[in-house]
C-alpha cells in the first residue's frame, strides 16, 4: 500500500479491480505487461486512479501479495502449538506454489534492490509473517537450543532457498518436515 493517496478516500471496488487486474495481467502476459497504463485499462479505471493510490507496478504487486497472504496464508489459530504451526507453514507455503504468488515474490525480491519503496513494503511484508511464525514457535513453550530467530531464518531460509534454486519443492511435505526439525531444535 501507498502513503500517497490524497484527496477522495479509495474504492474498494476499484481498489480490488487493480490488484486482480495487476495479477491477471502478470499471470496471462508475463511481467513486462504489467503497466500502471495496462493495469488501469485491465481494471476499467482511469490511470489517475492508479497513480494517485501506487507509485509503480510493483508496488500494485505488492499490496496484492499483502492481500492474499492475508487471505490464504493466516490460517486461524485452534490451541494447539503444534498443529497451528504446521497448519501456518503448510498455509504459506502454498500460497508460494498458487497461480502468480511465487513470480510476483521474486519479482519484489527484484525490484527491491533498486526501488527503496518496494524494499520497505518487502521488508514489512515478511517482517509481518516472520513476527507470525516467532509468536507460532514461542507458543511451543519450548527451550531453545539456537537462537529463536535463527529457527526463523531455517524455515523462511529454507523456503527461499527452493524457490530461488528450484531444487526442491516448498510443499506440504517441507512443511511437515520442517516442523519436525524446528521441535527438534527445541528440549
Amino acid at each position: 500500500m501507498n502513503d500517497r493517496a490524497r484527496g477522495r478516500p479509495r474504492s474498494d471496488e476499484a481498489r480490488q479491480a487493480v490488484l486482480t487486474a495487476a495479477l491477471t495481467l502478470l499471470e496471462r502476459d508475463g511481467y513486462p505487461a504489467v503497466t500502471m497504463k495496462g493495469i488501469a485499462e485491465a481494471a476499467g479505471v482511469g490511470r489517475a486512479t492508479v497513480y494517485r493510490w501506487w507509485s509503480a507496478p510493483a508496488a500494485v504487486l505488492m499490496e496484492a501479495l499483502t492481500e492474499l497472504s492475508r487471505e490464504r496464508a493466516e490460517p486461524e489459530l485452534t490451541g494447539d502449538p503444534e498443529a497451528d504451526l504446521l497448519a501456518f507453514l503448510t498455509a504459506t507455503f502454498a500460497l508460494t506454489q498458487d497461480g502468480p504468488s511465487r513470480t510476483v515474490l521474486l519479482i519484489l525480491v527484484a525490484e527491491a534492490l533498486d526501488d527503496p519503496e518496494i524494499a520497505a513494503g518487502l521488508a514489512e511484508h515478511t517482517g509481518r509473517r516472520r513476527e507470525l511464525l516467532r509468536g507460532l514457535l514461542e507458543r511451543l513453550d519450548a527451550r531453545w537450543t539456537v537462537p529463536l530467530e535463527l529457527a526463523v531464518d531455517m524455515v523462511f531460509g529454507t523456503m527461499w532457498y527452493r524457490m530461488i534454486d528450484l531444487h526442491g519443492p516448498v510443499d506440504d511435505r517441507l512443511a511437515t518436515e520442517l516442523c519436525a526439525a524446528v521441535k527438534k531444535l527445541s528440549s
